[in-house]
Formats: structure tokens, C-alpha cells, sequence
């Protein structure tokens, strides 16, 4: 009984040990291979990762540590629409600002705070294609104001 025990145990022990070391590969590869641009908006520019798929925008800042200034989450919707954005997991509050398909801000949330037990889900007042999630304070301190158009080129689009 006791060697298939220590067989058994063993088996698991090593399938888990996979599993882990699995799952750390396919999230460095998501954070790494995650798709980039640069966004020029009021005085700043964001280095940003590109949330354009329905399980890369539910996850979107979600769990991360913190957000550098100069660093920035952009989610394309596809299409316009009221997009609702959620700070389920956040551990740090941002400034969350939407943009119509010609890349205008046509709505700006500032200082949204992390979540608590039930999570607040922030929406545009106009229909909008993107949304930019940066660090709080950065709206103010870049004059970011709606009516302003960003810059930046997604992998599908053509060059501005």
C-alpha cells in the first residue's frame, strides 16, 4: 500500500507542479505578447496595452499592482455604444475616459476608486468605441478635457 501511496502522490504532485508552471507561461506570454500603442492625449503619452477581445477586456487592469503615469489599459469595443467599465478587482484607483470612433473624448470618469463588495460600473453619457484607463490624477495633470482627440494606431487600422 505504501508504494502505490508515494506512486499516486508523486503523480500529483508532479502534474501539479506542471500546472503551475504552465499556467506562469501563459500568463507571462499574455502580459508580453498583449498587444501595444502609444496614445498621445492632452499633454500626455501613454504606453498602452491593448484590451480587444471579450475575455482581455472583462480582465482588463483587474488585479494588477499599480499603474505608472505614464502607462494606460485601451479597451476597442468594435463598435459604439455605452460601454460600462467595472472596477471588479482594482486595487488602485484610475481615471477612465471614453472615446467616440473618431477618437474624441466624449466622457471622462475621474479618480474611480477600487472596488469594494459590489463593484460600481462607470458608463458614458454618448456612445463611444474606446476606452482609456490611465492613473488617477493623470486627466487633471495632462488637461485632458472632453471635446479632445487622442492619437494613436491600432494594429488593424491604417496609420494616421
Amino acid at each position: 500500500m505504501s508504494t502505490q501511496w508515494r506512486t499516486h502522490t508523486t503523480a500529483l504532485l508532479i502534474f501539479g507542479v506542471m500546472a503551475i508552471i504552465i499556467a506562469a507561461a501563459v500568463a507571462f506570454m499574455v502580459t508580453t505578447f498583449q498587444p501595444k500603442t502609444q496614445v498621445r492625449l492632452g499633454a500626455g503619452v501613454f504606453e498602452a496595452r491593448i484590451a480587444d477581445t471579450d475575455v482581455s477586456r472583462q480582465k482588463g487592469l483587474s488585479g494588477t499592482p499599480a499603474l505608472r503615469s505614464n502607462q494606460a489599459m485601451l479597451f476597442d469595443f468594435k463598435s459604439e455604444g455605452k460601454w460600462g467599465i467595472w472596477m471588479k478587482d482594482m486595487n488602485y484607483p484610475i481615471d477612465i475616459i471614453w472615446l467616440d470612433a473618431e477618437k474624441t473624448v466624449v466622457h471622462i470618469v475621474r479618480n474611480a476608486p477600487p472596488a469594494t463588495e459590489n463593484p460600481t460600473t462607470y458608463a458614458p453619457t454618448k456612445d463611444a468605441r474606446y476606452v482609456l484607463e490611465i492613473m488617477a490624477g493623470a486627466a487633471q495633470s495632462n488637461n485632458i478635457r472632453v471635446g479632445e482627440k487622442a492619437i494613436f494606431t491600432l494594429e488593424t487600422e491604417g496609420e494616421e
